[in-house]
C-alpha cells in the first residue's frame, strides 16, 4: 500500500522522483507507464474521471509509491484512504514548468490522437482525457490559465498536508533532503535524472516528427 505520494505535476522533475524512491525501498511506484503494464487499470482511471466511487486501496494495493498523473489528478480523494503517506510535492519555477510542458506532455498527448496504429491510439485517450481535458479543462494552450491550475494545486497541496508528512524538492537538491525526510541512508549512487526534455522529444516516431516538422513550418 502506497507509503509516499509525489504530488506534483509531471515535467517537475517526477520520474526522477520515481526512480530514486525505488532505489530507496519505496517501489515499484506508480505512474502512467503501470496503467499500460496493468489490464483494468483504464478502466479504474476512466471511472474516477466520470465520478464514480473507486477504491484506491485495492488499486494502489501492490505499491508502495505513486508519482505524477494520474494519481496527482486525484490526490484529495487518494490521501483520504492514505492519510498516514509521506508526500513529496516536486517544485519547478512556473515559467520553467510550462514551457518544458508545453514542448513535451501537452503536444505529445495531442499528437497521439493521431496515432496510425489504433490500439495505441486508443489506449492515448485515457491520458489525453485525463491531463488536457480533466485537468487543464482543453485550456492547455492557455498559457495564464494553465499557471494558474498549476499554483493552484501546489496551494492546495501544502494546505491539506500536515508540515512533517510534507517535502517541498526540488531534484537538483539531490539525495540529502529526500533521505532525510523519508529517514532513509543516503545511497552512494548519483541522483537519478529521467525524462530529460531531449530525451522525451527524441523518442518521438517518424509519423510524429513529421507532424510536428509540418506544424513548426506554419508556425503554429
Amino acid at each position: 500500500m502506497l507509503e509516499v505520494i509525489g504530488a506534483g505535476f509531471g515535467r517537475t522533475g517526477t520520474h526522477s522522483l520515481g526512480l530514486a524512491l525505488e532505489k530507496l525501498g519505496f517501489g515499484p511506484c506508480y505512474n502512467l507507464h503501470e496503467v499500460a503494464k496493468n489490464p483494468g487499470h483504464r478502466e479504474f482511471w476512466i471511472n474516477a474521471m466520470d465520478g464514480k466511487s473507486i477504491d484506491w486501496v485495492s488499486l494502489f494495493r501492490a505499491y508502495k509509491s505513486a508519482v505524477e498523473w494520474p494519481g496527482v489528478t486525484f490526490f484529495d480523494e487518494i490521501i483520504q484512504q492514505v492519510p498516514k503517506a509521506m508526500v513529496i510535492l516536486t517544485m519547478r519555477d512556473p515559467e520553467s514548468w510550462y514551457e518544458s510542458a508545453t514542448n513535451s506532455i501537452f503536444e505529445a498527448l495531442e499528437l497521439s490522437a493521431y496515432n496510425p496504429d489504433s490500439v495505441k491510439r486508443e489506449s492515448s485517450g485515457m491520458p489525453r482525457r485525463l491531463i488536457l481535458e480533466h485537468t487543464f479543462a482543453g485550456r492547455y494552450w492557455d498559457k495564464q490559465y494553465a499557471l494558474e491550475v498549476y499554483q493552484k494545486h501546489i496551494d492546495h497541496v501544502v494546505s491539506v498536508v500536515p508540515k512533517e508528512r510534507l517535502l517541498h524538492f526540488a531534484v537538483k537538491e539531490g539525495w540529502e533532503p529526500l533521505c532525510s525526510f523519508l529517514r532513509q541512508p543516503v545511497p552512494n549512487e548519483t541522483f537519478p535524472r529521467l525524462n530529460e526534455r531531449t530525451d522525451f522529444m527524441n523518442s518521438a516516431p517518424d509519423w510524429a516528427r513529421s507532424i510536428l516538422n509540418a506544424r513548426r513550418q506554419k508556425g503554429t
